[in-house]
């Protein structure tokens, strides 16, 4: 086609035959013009130069460089960027929007799996399964198990969602069947809206002394870092469980490790702060916490939907029409 957009790959190379499969990459080559189909893992590449100045569409992913105004200079084509990811914040920067790109995210794609965890999380934490799951592999034999942790059930709880995001909106969505009574907090959600959500606006403080569950979706910015802080994690009612799918660094991890470790809370912690906490960590071995690696997000099979997405923005690119999920300079200030 010698009027389709010339697009170039920048990304992972690991990442292509598992974000693509055939069907994607075969629509992914009707809609557009592929001149080399292995992606730039480097804009310091040698071909990098060629395929930067043909390029129209950056085709993105993991492990895509920074697209400053030094790269942007050696493409005088481009004019756009789709990410076939979540966050475009840590490749996409301000010139990029300065030179009028059009930016689109994956980002709608990874909610659904985060959210599917999260969901996960607060039913199987409020059963309190991860504390008697360790209980019952030490003991081997039978017990009262009702009296063995605080409360293990979900019927008639509270549950907090601190961030109305897009994530926090389809955990909303996916709690909807239970029995559960739905508090949210978010600056930026009315109350209007928030009963649309089937929700009640709460502010922070509010919703952790209510809650049995609370599951974070804020994005982690200068103003919500450390935003659970020793005050507030002492806000949190005994045997409460904390969620955190979003990022580690919205809680103050000396305090919330001290809080697991008196044993008073329990919590389900897919990131931390740092990532990768320490070996000597005490959060890798208390019964009350489940620990992992930060695996919430798109992973396996899950990445075919990051895939989909971005070469469906590519196939409205090519026939003119907007982005479905664009990215825009303002977005950038909320967005995790």
């Amino acid at each position: 086609m010698s009027d389709a957009p010339v697009v170039v790959l920048a990304m992972a190379p690991v990442l292509t035959s598992e974000l693509f499969d055939e069907e994607a990459f075969a629509r992914l080559c009707a809609a557009a013009n592929l001149p080399d189909p292995a992606p730039l893992s480097g804009f310091g590449e040698p071909r990098a130069a060629d395929l930067l100045a043909r390029a129209e569409v950056l085709l993105t992913g993991w492990g895509c460089a920074p697209l400053d105004e030094a790269v942007l200079v050696r493409a005088p084509a481009l004019r756009a960027v789709v990410h076939a990811a979540g966050t475009v914040k840590n490749h996409v920067t301000e010139a990029c929007f300065w030179r009028g790109l059009q930016v689109s995210s994956a980002a709608a794609a990874n909610a659904m799996p985060v959210a599917e965890y999260a969901l996960a999380a607060i039913l199987l934490g409020g059963k309190r399964v991860f504390r008697l799951q360790r209980r019952y592999r030490e003991v081997r034999a039978f017990r009262l198990w009702a009296r063995e942790v605080p409360d293990p059930s979900n019927y008639g709880k509270v549950v907090g969602i601190v961030g109305a995001s897009r994530i926090g909106r389809r955990v909303i969505e996916l709690l909807e069947p239970f029995d559960l009574e739905i508090l949210v907090c978010d600056p930026d959600l009315s109350r209007e809206a928030a009963a649309e959500l089937g929700t009640e606006l709460v502010e922070l403080d509010a919703l952790l002394e209510r809650s049995d569950v609370v599951s974070l979706h804020a994005p982690l910015l200068p103003g919500t870092r450390g935003l659970l802080g020793a005050e507030r994690l002492a806000k949190l009612r005994d045997g409460a469980v904390l969620v955190n799918t979003a990022r580690g660094g919205l809680v103050d991890q000396e305090a919330l490790t001290a809080e697991l470790v008196s044993g008073r809370i329990d919590a389900v912690l897919d990131v931390t702060e740092p990532e990768v906490l320490p070996t000597d960590s005490p959060l890798y071995d208390l019964e009350n916490v489940f620990l992992t690696p930060h695996v919430a997000g798109s992973l396996g099979s899950e990445t075919r939907r990051l895939g989909q997405l971005a070469v469906e923005e590519i196939e409205r690119y090519a026939r003119g029409e907007p982005f479905a999920h664009e990215v825009r300079l303002e977005d950038l200030a909320r967005i995790a």
